[in-house]
């Protein structure tokens, strides 16, 4: 039996243990087999030399991260507790907290971060590449991540404009029977790209870039004959794309121009006449020198906290249909088969 004891005085005790202490009841379940206990500003660990060493590091990121950023959610918390060092002992995760995570700063001093391992990895592989598919489930910070990128090479003058681009695809609506005209009718499916916007520049820069056409916002259908150069652009919702239109896409992409793809396989809206192209482009694309590719996960999820257990339980759903319709043509198949026998 080993015991430790971890001093909190450089940290907000609230920040640490969270309200009703949520946060210290998250920790005392990845590690169940050790005895915690907080007293004041201190936490005792109690249990099993392995396992009271694996507490005090990740602990001690915890605390390390709080000094430098003063607030971690519930969902960082977890995360730096189950992914604070990589499989192969690298320790690539543990330098998301550690390292320069700063993507760009925001109004009022506003610091926007990469806050996954994936989302610096996807800030780190734009460095080097001009085409980045972005590809994982909802709430991953596919998006948010892109336009902060994208801003951030604004800033540094590394390009001259932003080009946010979606298709307009319907998911259950239809835009017929949205009131104005096209602008109006299109916005609503553009919103998200207006919000992370909102967040990284300020209101009144904002207009000034939108209104001199800095930073452009327009359907995908718009960038047919186009030749997209000297700009960082971002393709958003990218599985309502088909493979005609990702394909046009890509071939706007001008010699000095950056483009980001983003898209979630799982939520396609699509016509059930009409396939998305993504899949083929991410399969074709993989194994050419300057196109990345990240895949992100539920671990990515920076949304509520639940939101991953919404993920991990329409998977396991999706797995189980996908299973059913399996069998069930397996079953048609050996009926067929055997009727056929009985025939003869």
């Amino acid at each position: 039996m080993t015991e430790a004891i971890i001093n909190l005085e450089t940290v907000n005790p609230i920040e640490f243990f969270g309200v009703n202490n949520s946060k210290f009841d998250i920790l005392k379940k990845k590690f169940p087999l050790l005895k915690i206990l907080s007293r004041g500003q201190q936490i005792k660990l109690a249990g099993q030399p392995d396992e009271v060493e694996s507490a005090r590091e990740k602990i001690d990121l915890i605390v390390k991260y709080l000094e430098r950023n003063g607030h971690l959610s519930e969902n960082y918390f977890a995360q730096i507790l189950g992914d604070a060092e990589d499989e192969d002992g690298s320790g690539e995760n543990a330098n998301i907290i550690d390292g320069n995570d700063v993507l760009v700063f925001g109004p009022n001093g506003k610091v926007i971060r990469a806050k996954t391992q994936n989302q610096k990895k996807m800030a780190a592989v734009a460095e080097k590449n001009d085409i980045i598919f972005a590809i994982g489930p909802a709430g991953t910070g596919k998006t948010y991540t892109a336009v902060a990128l994208a801003v951030r090479a604004l800033k540094n003058k590394a390009v001259k404009k932003i080009i946010l681009t979606r298709p307009a695809v319907e998911a259950g609506e239809s835009l017929g029977f949205l009131p104005g005209d096209l602008k109006e009718k299109i916005d609503p499916y553009l919103r998200p790209l207006y919000d992370a916007l909102d967040d990284m520049i300020p209101s009144d820069k904002l207009s000034y870039y939108m209104a001199n056409r800095v930073i452009e916002i327009a359907p995908l259908a718009y960038m047919r004959g186009r030749t997209l150069d000297n700009a960082y652009i971002i393709l958003d919702e990218a599985q309502n794309s088909t493979d005609l239109q990702l394909r046009m896409f890509l071939t706007r992409i001008g010699p000095s121009a950056k483009a980001i793809i983003t898209g979630d396989l799982t939520q396609i809206d699509l016509p059930k006449n009409q396939k998305s192209g993504l899949g083929k482009a991410v399969r074709i694309l993989k194994n050419i020198p300057g196109i990345a590719h990240i895949e992100l996960s539920e671990n990515d999820v920076v949304r509520h906290r639940l939101v991953k257990q919404v993920i991990k339980a329409y998977e396991k759903e999706t797995e189980r249909e996908e299973q059913l319709e399996s069998d069930n043509l397996e079953r048609r198949r050996r009926t067929l088969i055997n009727s056929g026998n009985t025939e003869q």
